[in-house]
């Protein structure tokens, strides 16, 4: 009897053969005349009928004189045939999903082997270092949601519980959101159920209200879509049909109800996704869930919400039904994250978390919701999207906009960026700040004061001196803060939270191109959360400080994004009210100038082509340890082809390209920030809480153990690189991805980011802060929506998070956005890769595309402009680039060596050489 691996060969060569056959034949039909291509092609038609009904007929014969097991061989045979001949047609089933996510027109034949490609990597996740990874994964993954979960409002501390019966209300009690949709989401296979989560800790659930919800329709998903589906699945409106009317709840069952305890429970909540925002409406309870809430707080004094969301949902209700006496944020928490809502409730865990976001009545009231949109120019097929906000995002606006109207910020504002509380009470003792040199310290003691253990976050913030008319300023910003360890009542812990003076500086566009420390006085505080002070210190700055260097490399800082501002009235503090951003009209055109700026006529450039193919008998490993702009790393670069390097950069999606002849090996990247995630094959591998709740942490100690616990596992699936962490700003509440994002402040979000990037790279493992920069929506990015902000905020906010983590954590890769940064793509911004991210920060990584899913994504222009990689999970980059060499071969082909010379130094950088 033949092995499947002989009957396999043998099906590929036959099936090899039957496609040279259409090959040919294709080929002998583009040559014939129209009429008669037509015929032949009926008459190929019918003779591939008569075949097949011939050799079927044939094939029926030949069975019945076999045996049984030649009967059994017989059918493997021709079931290996199908799936042979057939594999290119499944792999365009899922690169037709790919285009369905991205909006790219058909799929056609050559996608097939790319998608085929990625679709046959496989992993190993069965060794034992795999599955002590995982097991490590899942006590980091607890830790990081015992810590994230944010306590909202608990009047008379209903919680923790104090009767171990509970009522649970909601389908939503059923599934927990516990992580987003798309790359950013991970394997929750593991994942604990709510239900389980609380009979582990004791809590008896009432048996006859779960089971009338369960008769009712409810149940729990044991299933999880595949990344790429989920995407398809948003931007083609899939989804479930959310909490139903509660007519199940009758009189009767609420009676029993009442009768089991007198607490009961409901969670609500919504999941995000990559490819689609919210709207405001997803954001506020249905008519179903307010009938929900009407039903329960009817029968019930003391109920307790669970909000389960990676974006901020509208709360209101919180305060409308004065029997709501407790809330609990838990994000989206991962796999633990039952586990650790179960310990919250009956008071295992004291909560610590604190919000990363503004809570606001109306999520609609942010500035940045006008320009939350689908807005298209009449006279070309990009879209735009307008920053007209400025600095004013989150906290920023509110603080600012408010600032001495506490009866306007009470109506505006529900719970302040930095708000949580705890089972505990804590007592503040802060010094005056240390200025010495250049560095501001503050002292504070933390006491617990109350009766259980619990921690506390000390968070320092600074309010600068403003002149209306003068630079913007935001009325207070985060400087720094810090996480005592576990606290016993009765016990201190003095903590020191340092800033830098140069951080309480503006940029100055219009006075110096450069960051300025304007004189006046400036106030510094220590506060519970952004609107609630401790303690508050004068700090005075006796004349004016320009800063036009970097602190860290000393490269000049100047004015680089005047084009990216476009003909835009920004938002101004000295005029709320005439400078609050629109909704755009419609029939917008792009001017001339924008239209050139997205279809750049780029000069061929002058000088010497690189040298391709040479002999110099070098292989990679004898560059390891070697500077990057040592000498031997020319006479290295010298010996590839032109065709070798176009692979290299060209073909980076996921598995980098090999090169056997000089001891280049592929690197394995995959996504995503809650784990480690692969869009198109099999991976078991640990998944964590998404970032929005290790931000609520508060706790950078935590960050950097996410990071190491994936680096390990990493390691133990011989997998190199990770595009992660995704660092982008909750700009609005309507972000779809703001559960892959940490925070809408970008110190806290740089802060955390280094972290976890130092966290993976002590493991060796390849780093992709992303996405770089201004893609804190979902609505067109894929299509290359044009991004307009002033330089302000792009430099103090959109930038700051990626600033930090570069200096902090030194990372090794970036992945640069879909976005068109004012008309020119981020992947070929020299503004962005070169002059700042590479000249002003001294970043010294390999930079990622985003996936390729259109032309503006122009590897011409990446080569020239410092994107080392293009993440091309379908064909044509090569081509394009290979296009883009032949016209331009000095600049492009210089430019080209440059990229595969970081690819190489990094690659380098990786465990691949340890």
């Amino acid at each position: 009897m033949a092995t499947r691996t002989e009957i396999k060969r043998d099906a590929v060569a036959r099936a090899q053969e039957l496609r040279a056959a259409r090959r040919t034949r294709r080929a002998e039909l583009k040559a014939m005349a129209p009429e008669d291509r037509k015929a032949a092609k009926a008459a190929d038609k019918v003779a591939v009928r008569e075949a097949r009904k011939a050799a079927k007929a044939e094939r029926a014969e030949a069975r019945a004189g076999m045996t049984r097991a030649e009967r059994r061989e017989d059918k493997r045979r021709a079931r290996v045939n199908r799936k042979v001949e057939h594999r290119p047609r499944r792999a365009v089933g899922w690169g037709v999903t790919a285009v369905a996510v991205v909006g790219i027109g058909a799929l056609v034949a050559p996608f097939a082997s790319s998608i085929g490609f990625l679709m046959s990597i496989e992993y190993d996740s069965a060794s034992p270092a795999g599955v002590a990874a995982r097991e490590n994964a899942a006590r980091v993954s607890e830790e990081i949601s015992d810590e994230g979960i944010v306590l909202l409002k608990n009047e008379e501390n209903l919680l923790p519980l104090a009767d171990d019966a509970l009522n649970v209300f909601s389908f939503a009690s059923f599934n927990l959101i516990l992580g987003g949709g798309g790359s950013g989401g991970s394997n929750q296979s593991q994942s604990v159920p709510f239900y389980d989560a609380l009979a582990d800790q004791g809590i008896a659930v009432n048996p006859d209200l779960k089971a009338t919800m369960e008769a009712a329709g409810a149940k729990t998903d044991t299933g999880g879509a595949n990344g790429l589906v989920q995407i398809a699945g948003a931007m083609l409106g899939g989804g479930d049909e959310g909490e139903p009317a509660p007519d199940y709840l009758t009189d009767d069952v609420m009676a029993q109800a009442a009768e089991y305890s007198g607490t009961a429970l409901v969670v609500i909540g919504n999941d995000g996704v990559e490819g689609q925002d919210m709207s405001p409406e997803q954001l506020r309870l249905t008519d179903a869930q307010r009938a929900l809430f009407d039903r329960v707080t009817g029968t019930f004094d003391d109920v307790v919400v669970v909000v389960n969301s990676g974006n901020q949902l509208e709360l209101g209700f919180l305060d409308a039904y004065p029997q709501i006496r407790s809330a609990v944020w838990i994000g989206t928490p991962g796999p633990r994250g039952a586990v650790s809502l179960a310990k919250v409730l009956t008071g295992d865990v004291n909560p610590s978390g604190r919000l990363t976001d503004t809570y606001a009545y109306d999520v609609t009231s942010a500035p940045a919701v006008a320009n939350v949109g689908d807005f298209d120019y009449a006279n070309t097929k990009r879209s735009y999207m307008d920053y007209e906000e400025s600095i004013y995002v989150g906290y920023r606006y509110y603080e600012t906009r408010y600032a001495g109207d506490e009866a306007g910020y009470a109506e505006a504002v529900q719970f302040p960026f930095g708000h949580g509380l705890s089972y505990t009470t804590f007592a503040h003792e802060a010094t005056a700040p240390r200025v010495e040199g250049e560095t501001v310290s503050i002292d504070v003691t933390v006491t617990n004061t109350g009766d259980v253990a619990g921690k506390d976050v000390v968070q320092a913030y600074f309010s600068a001196p403003y002149t209306p008319g003068g630079i913007e300023k935001s009325a207070i910003e985060l400087a720094g803060y810090d996480k005592t360890r576990m606290l016993q009542p009765g016990e201190s812990e003095t903590l020191t939270v340092t800033f830098d003076v140069r951080d309480m500086a503006s940029w100055d566009t219009a006075g110096h191109g450069a960051y300025l420390l304007e004189a006046g006085t400036y106030q510094i505080s220590v506060r519970t959360d952004v609107h609630t002070p401790v303690a508050q210190f004068e700090h005075v700055v006796a004349e004016d400080v320009v800063y036009d260097t970097d602190a860290d490399t000393g490269h000049e800082l100047t004015n680089r994004f005047d084009y990216v501002e476009g003909d835009l009235t920004y938002l101004s503090r000295a005029d709320w009210d005439g400078t609050f951003p629109q909704a755009p009209e419609a029939g917008a055109t792009a001017s001339d100038e924008l239209l050139a700026r997205m279809d750049p006529q780029i000069e061929p450039a002058e000088g010497e082509t690189p040298t391709y193919g040479a002999d110099n008998g070098l292989v990679l490993a004898d560059l390891a340890g070697l500077d990057r702009d040592d000498p031997q790393w020319e006479e290295f670069l010298d010996q590839l082809t032109l065709d070798e390097q176009i692979d290299l950069f060209a073909k980076g999606a996921y598995r980098t390209h090999e090169v056997e002849r000089l001891g280049i090996p592929a690197m394995d990247l995959l996504d995503g920030p809650a784990g480690l995630n692969s869009l198109f094959s099999p991976l078991e591998a640990a998944a964590y809480p998404t970032q929005v709740v290790v931000g609520a942490t508060w706790n950078d100690e935590l960050a950097y153990a996410l990071g190491e616990s994936v680096g390990t596992e990493a390691n133990a699936y011989d997998i190199e690189g990770w595009y992660a962490p995704g660092m982008n700003l909750h700009r609005s509440a309507l972000g779809g991805r703001d559960f892959e994002y940490f925070s809408e402040d970008p110190h806290l979000s740089g802060m955390m980011s280094a972290a976890m990037v130092s966290g993976a790279e002590s493991k060796g493992v390849l780093t992709f802060m992303k996405h770089f920069a201004l893609n804190e929506q979902e609505v067109n990015a894929r299509s290359g929506v044009n991004v307009f902000v002033d330089e302000q905020a792009l430099r103090e906010l959109y930038l700051e998070p990626f600033e930090i983590t570069v200096k902090e954590a030194d990372p090794t890769g970036a992945m640069s956005s879909f976005i068109n940064i004012g008309g020119t793509w981020a992947g070929g911004n020299e503004q962005l890769l070169q002059d700042v991210l590479r000249g002003e920060w001294g970043f010294q990584g390999v930079v990622s595309t985003d996936a390729v899913l259109g032309s503006w994504m122009d590897p011409g222009l990446a080569a020239r402009y410092g994107n080392d990689l293009m993440l091309a999970m379908l064909p044509g980059s090569d081509k394009a680039t290979r296009a883009a060499v032949e016209e331009d071969p000095v600049g492009v082909g210089n430019g080209l060596r440059d990229r595969v010379h970081t690819i190489l130094y990094t690659v380098l950088q990786t465990n691949l050489f340890d």
